[in-house]
């Protein structure tokens, strides 16, 4: 496989399979007296990141599957230390809880690489579909939370100030290929301001940022959190808010009605509630609908998510209570 990234020129010798051995006796532990099976390029953003999948073979014959995580403005040594820390803090495969990461297991500053190693099961998305998809909701609130008290230390925060900011980047592009709209977008950006200004800010704490359904795993009575890449300093509701809002907005496409899945966020926002408190419940209800303002924008750059994209502006006016002129 030939990779044509600048920024990135490494990758070629990631995917060779004598220079991986090199590397990853050099390097891991959990790679001495291995042989490198396969590999296979998962994902790859042209300039940014690539997410390779290792397949190692122990003198047993058992095989080791490893997750390789590149970024090219420099090696994540911070996303990786906090794995570790998690996996030691009791986020580890023997969690009584059933609350796990995947285990870190080495950099290869070289390649920019960091690895994890890859653990089986089905995302939550995956799940949303099937007769049992609530089955999981109490457990994944129960997995927020045990990573909002981890005591982490997180290098940076996000505020209900940079959530409001990246309305502001990315709405007017929106505005830009629909201008037809851009009245009720301005609506939408002030209404989103009002909203913003009065929800209520709690102490912050680590937060993973980025908490919807395709980051989480389920194996049989096992959660894992995965890509905790955007982890920071926030307000826990962030985490609940962004994860209803992917549902209402999964919903939507694949059922046609936001309220599919509401049972599931009934659960989800109970036991989250249960173990915090009722203060929770505004924000959580603000960063679910400020989420869904910036979906707007999201479904536009996809083309199987284009058809919705006005759905979603309706969704948005209704949850702001934005009065429509005829």
């Amino acid at each position: 496989m030939v990779f044509s990234d600048e920024k990135m020129p490494f990758l070629a010798d990631a995917v060779d399979l004598v220079r991986v051995k090199e590397c990853f006796e050099g390097c891991l532990d959990i790679a001495k007296n291995c042989r490198v099976q396969n590999v296979r390029v998962i994902r790859h953003k042209l300039g940014r990141r690539c997410l390779i999948e290792y397949e190692l073979i122990d003198d047993a014959g058992e095989i080791i599957t490893l997750i390789g995580k590149v970024r090219a403005k420099g090696t994540d040594f911070h996303s990786y230390e906090l794995q570790k820390f998690l996996w030691e803090s009791g986020f580890g495969d023997d969690s009584p809880d059933g609350i796990s990461v995947p285990e870190p297991v080495g950099i290869i500053p070289e390649w920019q690489m960091w690895l994890q190693r890859r653990v089986e099961g089905v995302t939550a998305t995956q799940l949303l579909s099937q007769t049992n998809s609530i089955l999981p909701a109490k457990l994944i609130a129960e997995a927020a939370h045990k990573l909002h008290q981890a005591n982490i230390i997180p290098r940076r925060s996000h505020r209900m100030s940079d959530e409001l900011r990246i309305l502001h980047e990315r709405i007017p592009l929106v505005m830009e290929q629909y201008p037809q709209w851009q009245s009720r977008l301005e609506r939408i950006l002030a209404a989103s301001d009002d909203l913003g200004a009065n929800t209520p800010e709690p102490k912050p704490c680590g937060i993973h940022r980025d908490f919807y359904p395709d980051q989480v795993i389920i194996n049989n009575s096992r959660l894992y959190l995965i890509d905790l890449d955007l982890c920071c300093a926030g307000n826990p509701a962030v985490d609940i808010g962004n994860f209803i809002a992917h549902l209402q907005e999964y919903s939507l496409r694949t059922f046609g009605n936001y309220q599919a899945l509401q049972e599931y966020e009934n659960i989800l926002t109970k036991r989250f509630i249960q173990l915090t408190g009722n203060e929770f419940s505004p924000a959580i209800q603000a960063y679910t609908t400020l989420t869904l303002v910036r979906h707007i924008h999201i479904s536009t750059l996809f083309t199987e998510r284009r058809p919705f994209t006005e759905a979603l502006l309706n969704l948005c006016e209704q949850q702001l209570n934005i009065i429509r002129n005829s």
